[in-house]
């Protein structure tokens, strides 16, 4: 069963888009299979990944046209592309009957072919990114390491909040990057520790620093590790992975083992 976690804010810039693809690429180093979905109608994952137009996007999908048709961009990591239609999808889909429910219907035949479903969600709250949160099992927050971008944030855990309350009980926030990081300038330092204040050890101990590969490597349709695996981008990314793993799979404790062993022997 695959595990759905969605990369959002709704502020434009922070490194979402740049996160979800180098997060889904960090997770197939790491020997996971993963699938990206690209619900943004800018469609800067797709375009990053060089996936050119298909005959089935997430637009036809949504409306019930098609099913999800990944696309491979290499050994075991595919994509769901988007395409500039899909910022009519919203309305068009207003009126449906469990309209918030119809990402997770597509999702449920895909489950078992993959370890890790990324949503790169759209820097909005409307339908689109309802329907990744109602999908979701986890919220990752990449947040830009400048003072802007700390104004709504507050907003942004009350609409998790809800839809948690709401409609997904299994939903959480699994984490909040820092991207943009320079460890030099005081304010990037300041805003790391009031993010810290605010959301305590939800805060990833990665903090991704600003380098130019990662701002190079859509231009040459790679994500950073095809890119430049020496960078401080793929460095900076694997070692985030590998907290995402430890935090989406947590280790058995000996009490759960214990229980397991006695459930079989039993």
């Amino acid at each position: 069963m695959a595990i759905v976690i969605s990369l959002l804010n709704h502020k434009g810039g922070v490194g979402k888009t740049t996160s979800a693809i180098n997060i889904g690429a960090g997770l197939v180093e790491l020997g996971k299979r993963v699938l990206l979905l690209d619900l943004d109608p800018q469609a800067n994952l797709t375009l990053s990944l060089g996936v050119g137009r298909q005959p089935s996007s997430m637009y036809e999908a949504l409306r019930g046209e098609a099913d999800l048709m990944p696309v491979e961009v290499k050994h075991n990591m595919d994509v769901v592309p988007s395409t500039l239609d899909l910022s009519g999808a919203e309305m068009e889909l207003v009126n449906e009957a469990g309209r918030e429910f119809i990402l997770r219907e597509l999702l449920d035949p895909l489950q078992d072919d993959y370890d890790y479903i990324i949503i790169d969600c759209p820097p909005s709250l409307g339908l689109l990114t309802l329907n990744s949160l109602t999908s979701s099992r986890y919220v990752l927050i990449p947040l830009q390491t400048e003072f802007l971008a700390l104004q709504g944030v507050v907003k942004l855990k009350q609409v998790i909040d809800k839809v948690r309350f709401r409609i997904n009980k299994e939903l959480q926030i699994g984490g909040v990057i820092a991207t943009m990081y320079d460890a030099r300038k005081v304010l990037n330092r300041d805003v790391v520790a009031t993010i810290q204040k605010h959301f305590g050890d939800k805060v990833f101990k990665t903090f991704i620093r600003d380098t130019v590969a990662l701002a190079e490597a859509p231009a040459a349709r790679k994500d950073i590790f095809e890119y430049s695996r020496v960078s401080n981008g793929a460095e900076d990314y694997l070692e985030l992975c590998k907290e995402i793993l430890t935090r989406t799979n947590p280790i058995p404790t000996v009490v759960d083992v214990d229980v397991e062993r006695q459930t079989v022997d039993g």
